[in-house]
């Protein structure tokens, strides 16, 4: 089995603590939680609104995803850790599923929690499975 590969890269979202963005292990690819931040301007203020940073966290995975030469359709699982659950759930949920074919949802766990980085609502890391051929 090769040694796992550890990535961290210069155009996604700068890390908030000491992570690496996605380890990579036998075809399977597990990113490090998104938060709701920039990647072009990371001091900026967050998005408004658990819409806003929905969006913005499903983009950096995306981004990150799209660094490795893998896209939303590679994920096979998703957590996602909301501040305010019962406010936020329903909407979260809208946002979230309009990233995925409706036949192609990733299995997901969502966890409330009392706080997340940065002072976020919302946090999402996934697990993407490489094809054979890439």
């Amino acid at each position: 089995m090769p040694a796992a590969q550890f990535h961290l890269f210069a155009q996604g979202p700068r890390p908030v603590a000491p992570f690496s963005h996605a380890v990579e292990s036998d075809g399977w690819v597990l990113l490090t939680g998104q938060m709701p931040t920039d990647p072009d301007a990371p001091d900026a203020p967050l998005p408004d609104g658990i819409a806003a940073q929905t969006a913005r966290v499903m983009d950096n995975l995306a981004l990150i995803l799209g660094q490795l030469g893998l896209d939303l359709s590679h994920v096979v699982q998703c957590r996602a850790y909301l501040t305010a659950f019962e406010r936020d759930y329903p909407v979260f949920n809208d946002t979230y599923k309009s990233y995925f074919p409706s036949d192609r949802l990733p299995a997901r766990t969502t966890i409330g929690v009392t706080a997340l980085a940065v002072g976020a609502l919302v946090e999402i890391d996934c697990v993407a499975r490489r094809p054979e051929d890439i």
